[in-house]
């Protein structure tokens, strides 16, 4: 969505007077995961960088944007450089996609900060910052309070984005210095197959539901990658799955697993339980394949489809090619 702003200017590089701050990397226009939810986070204030930066404010459409374009800005001169703009700044939010779990260590250190990494929430006060962290991948929350100014790096799919705004957006030139940094030989796009589930963009999951009794289940979710595979797609799976062993524990969806928001979520065979659909985030579709037409999944789907799960499957495969 294209948000037309209020207002436009160049802001002077000066110290933003602002208590809490996201901070994210764009690429050609492209928000990454978790941007949003970031944004939200830090009061509706952001500040991009990056390349296409003034696009990506429109589809934002944040209370307040300040944007820069940095193409090609080694890591460490990039924090350099932003110091000063968001040295009384108290937090500042990075969303934890690749970019900003590479960048914010980077932006703690030069500042001389805390960096409270993978937070499922952050607020701050007169008196410091206060967070929950999310440790032993999300089997353990622990609450920590610092009592001077931090960064933040926020889990994906962990609230619900603010709907865009007609706010102010400003223009910033940074002057990045050159000298001993990082070399960024190339970006490599990540594998569908195994990629992290929190910064997937589509989701194939698998449930029990798959699964007949006489059939082969290591066969069926090999079957399930494939499929994902051809459609661009990483996948996941129900608690029962990873239990059972047909999946490793690091596929599994859930207050208890991974928590994803992808703009798209097939799921075969997977009834919804609770503990499965809190941890769907904000998926913009969702697909259920399932014989239950009442079930929780069907019933929170965009498009539900009661049928077979695994004979869908195999139909899906055989046209598109694929053999598992």
């Amino acid at each position: 969505m294209t948000v037309t702003t209020a207002h436009k200017g160049t802001a002077p590089v000066e110290p933003l007077q602002v208590s809490r701050l996201a901070v994210v990397i764009v690429r050609h226009g492209v928000l990454p995961v978790g941007a949003a939810e970031a944004v939200a986070e830090a009061g509706n204030r952001v500040l991009l960088l990056g390349s296409g930066t003034e696009e990506a404010a429109g589809e934002l459409g944040a209370a307040r944007t300040w944007h820069a374009e940095t193409v090609d800005a080694a890591p460490a001169g990039l924090a350099a450089a932003l110091a000063p703009l968001v040295q009384d700044v108290r937090m500042l939010v990075l969303p934890a996609s690749p970019d900003g779990r590479d960048f914010a260590p980077r932006l703690a250190a030069t500042l001389d900060r805390p960096l409270l990494a993978w937070a499922n929430q952050a607020t701050v006060d007169d008196e410091g910052v206060s967070a929950t962290l999310s440790r032993l991948d999300g089997r353990l929350d622990v609450d920590v309070r610092c009592d001077q100014p931090c960064v933040v790096t926020l889990v994906p799919g962990v609230r619900s984005p603010l709907p865009p705004t007609n706010g102010e957006v400003f223009e910033v030139v940074l002057d990045v210095p050159h000298g001993v940094d990082a070399e960024r030989l190339s970006v490599l796009e990540p594998n569908p197959e195994t990629m992290d589930l929190a910064e997937a963009s589509r989701v194939v999951g698998g449930g029990a539901g798959l699964v007949h009794g006489d059939e082969d289940e290591q066969r069926t979710f090999a079957l399930l990658r494939a499929v994902a595979a051809r459609l661009g797609a990483t996948t996941g799976a129900t608690r029962v799955v990873t239990d059972a062993g047909w999946m490793h524990h690091d596929r599994q969806i859930g207050t208890t697993g991974v928590t994803i928001a992808p703009d798209l979520y097939i799921a075969f065979g997977v009834a919804g339980a609770s503990q499965h659909t809190g941890g769907l985030g904000n998926p913009k579709h969702v697909v259920s394949v399932n014989t239950d037409p009442s079930c929780p999944m069907t019933a929170m789907a965009d498009l539900g489809l009661v049928t077979d799960a695994r004979a869908l499957l195999e139909e899906l495969a055989d046209r598109l090619g694929v053999t598992g």
